[in-house]
């Protein structure tokens, strides 16, 4: 009997040493227990830093080029219900918008006629409409739906790596200069870049339960190509996907009586293991430092899965031994006639994902106008050959086969790109990788970079590449292949999925790694708070920060017309009552502001003395009597690094 309570006692004594953390871990040990609350914590604050930024950004802005096109359509859907504007985006996006124009209420004239950028014009300077007040309002369903992309972010890390990889992705994800210049505008990138992001991680986590997250896969997947067409190019990746996650499920290993798979914190609830045995101590041991799991595959506690057991959420196969025990859907699968419908259910799969998109796709249009009365203000081009066939097959709305042949038009039209200094006709295929290089943070590159090469190089990640990876990268390609070089607007998926991918560095063990994660998220919250107010021209450290992007790249990368306003305070404050030479590139009316100016290039040069101000976009292009002008002034300043200041 002594024997036996005195084996207790050591056994005891054994556990309460395991459970003792070391004297340079207690700080960890601290975050461990308080976990609960700081993990949300972190997270309220991170999303909190990017609202301020973009409501800021967004009060202070004048409309940039494209948006008055877009406010006017979301009016016209809310007192017209037609699809008659802006036929080459689908309304998804503008029904978005329409929701904060319905709160600011604009007087609307139907009976205007012009082109969808006389219309935007009009409702917003020339029909007694106050622009500050209705684009805010326009903006704000643009700025909630990019912070709820943000927790879709975290959430997709979280899956892979860990809450610690969950917090590194929406740091990143929350200090990118890109995503939030765009993310306060009440335009469509973001919007689009952001339902691609959802619809492929709800594919990831469908390798646990398909037939629950494929159909809200679909409706994600929906939801981008009802944005924007140019989200055309994921629907075979993400159906391929599908398919890839439905043969997952099946081949997925029997799950222990305990689980209650899906719970809120991702993870599975196992059987509580007793103190001091083997897997309560192991797991103290190898507990990361910074609270992730150990290199086992998805950043949770070992003692949450018994061995050989799929993650809950992402269906990450972990190593045990051979068990002779299997659901009935893994009996039947391996039947003949189960294998039979093993290979039936991935095709199905990935044509559910189809038929649920194109579904939202009729709902968006249907929502606008139940009869899909379609009446363009524009006339929309044909469109022959084998393009034209395909465009006619799709199982889509007339308008949106339209809005098809208009986009094809306008990749036919022979646009000027700036690149590096240089001026061209045409598109360079380098472009987009190009302009993410200058306009993304240091930081976000090294670590997205780092990220996509662990995704594949380590096993217990490898599973996950293709859906971290493909996405974005055949988006990037399609646009590539584009003849409009204006922006990295046209790629934003790529910040928003190297923020995820880029979770995938720190490795728990090694906890260099994580020094040196820490590090670089710090250098670009720094980078990116160094930019405020002024998102829409960055450029980081490496091409001499937004003072110089306009010397790199033009049009939304730097000047989309966003600082008209500051302009005009900037001339109030500072040059009160001076000749003022105004070339202005953008959507916005001067003397809508208060700016009294005359266009230099009617005059003769000897007449133009006094200030001349200069739209960055309208720089880059400079050529003849402006570029002449610009040569003979002295510089100024600028305003906002988007509008250059002259003196002559």
């Amino acid at each position: 009997m002594m024997a036996r309570e005195q084996h207790l006692v050591l056994t005891r004594a054994a556990a309460e040493g395991a459970r003792r953390p070391a004297p340079g871990h207690r700080p960890y040990a601290w975050l461990r227990r308080h976990r609960r609350w700081l993990v949300p914590l972190l997270a309220a604050l991170l999303l909190a830093q990017m609202a301020a930024a973009m409501v800021v950004t967004a009060v202070q802005q004048t409309p940039t080029i494209d948006e008055p096109v877009y406010v006017a359509t979301a009016t016209d859907y809310l007192h017209e219900h037609r699809l008659r504007y802006n036929p080459e985006h689908p309304p998804l996006g503008k029904l978005l918008i329409a929701a904060g124009v319905a709160v600011a209420d604009p007087h609307y004239d139907p009976s205007y006629t012009g082109t969808q950028g006389d219309v935007g014009r009009h409702l917003l300077y020339e029909s007694g409409n106050d622009p500050w007040r209705v684009m805010l309002w326009a903006r704000l369903p643009v700025i909630v739906l990019t912070l709820l992309f943000g927790l879709v972010a975290f959430a997709f890390a979280r899956d892979l790596t860990g809450t610690a990889g969950g917090l590194v992705a929406l740091a990143l994800y929350a200090f990118s200069p890109d995503l939030i210049a765009h993310g306060s505008l009440a335009t469509l990138d973001v919007p689009m870049a952001g339902f691609v992001l959802t619809s492929a991680w709800l594919v990831w986590r469908a390798r646990r339960r398909p037939w629950l997250y494929l159909p809200l896969a679909g409706a994600a997947l929906g939801a981008a190509v009802a944005t924007k067409m140019s989200a055309l190019p994921a629907v075979p990746v993400l159906m391929g996907l599908a398919a890839v996650s439905v043969l997952a499920a099946h081949r997925r290993p029997a799950s222990s009586p305990g689980d209650r798979p899906d719970t809120g914190a991702g993870r599975v609830q196992g059987t509580r293991p007793t103190a001091g045995s083997r897997t309560d101590i192991d797991r103290r041991r190898d507990t990361h430092p910074t609270g992730a799991r150990p290199d086992t595959g998805t950043g949770r506690e070992r003692d949450t899965h018994p061995a050989g057991e799929p993650d809950a959420a992402t269906g990450l196969d972990r190593k045990a031994p051979r068990s002779g025990s299997r659901t009935a859907l893994s009996v039947l699968a391996g039947a003949p006639g189960g294998r039979r419908r093993t290979a039936l259910s991935a095709p199905a799969g990935a044509v559910g994902v189809a038929v649920v998109a194109v579904a939202v796709v009729w709902a968006a249009y249907l929502a606008v106008d139940p009869g899909l009365r379609f009446s363009p203000a524009e006339p929309v081009p044909a469109l022959h050959g084998l393009r034209g066939r395909l465009v006619d097959l799709l199982p889509v709305p007339g308008a949106y086969r339209a809005g098809l042949r208009v986009q094809f038009g306008l990749e036919d039209y022979p646009w000027q790109g700036y690149l590096f200094g240089h001026l061209y006709t045409g598109s360079r295929w380098y472009y987009l990788p190009a302009a993410l290089l200058v306009k993304t943070p240091l930081g976000l590159l090294a670590l997205g970079a780092a990220g996509a090469v662990a995704v594949v190089a380590l096993r217990r990640l490898r599973p996950a590449a293709p859906y971290v990876l493909l996405p974005p990268g055949v988006l990037l390609g399609a646009a590539m292949t584009g003849s409009r070089d204006f922006g990295t607007r046209y790629a934003l998926f790529v910040p928003m999925f190297l923020a995820v991918a880029a979770a995938c560095v720190p490795r728990p063990g090694r906890r260099w790694t994580a020094a040196a994660t820490a590090a670089l998220v710090l250098c670009t919250a720094v980078s990116s708070l160094r930019t405020f107010p002024a998102y829409l021209p960055y450029s980081n450290e490496a091409f001499g920060g937004p003072a110089r992007t306009h010397r790199l790249l033009h049009d939304s990368n730097v000047d989309w017309g966003q600082d008209l306003g500051r302009l005009a305070d900037r001339l109030r404050q500072r040059y009160p009552g001076e000749r003022v030479w105004l070339v202005y590139k953008g959507s916005g009316v001067p003397s809508y502001y208060g700016i009294q100016a005359a266009d230099p290039r009617t005059v003769p040069p000897e007449r133009v003395h006094g200030l001349l101000v200069v739209s960055d976009s309208a720089l880059a292009k400079a050529r003849g009597r402006l570029a002449e002008l610009v040569r003979s002034s002295r510089p100024a300043g600028d305003v906002g690094h988007s509008i250059s200041l002259f003196r002559r």
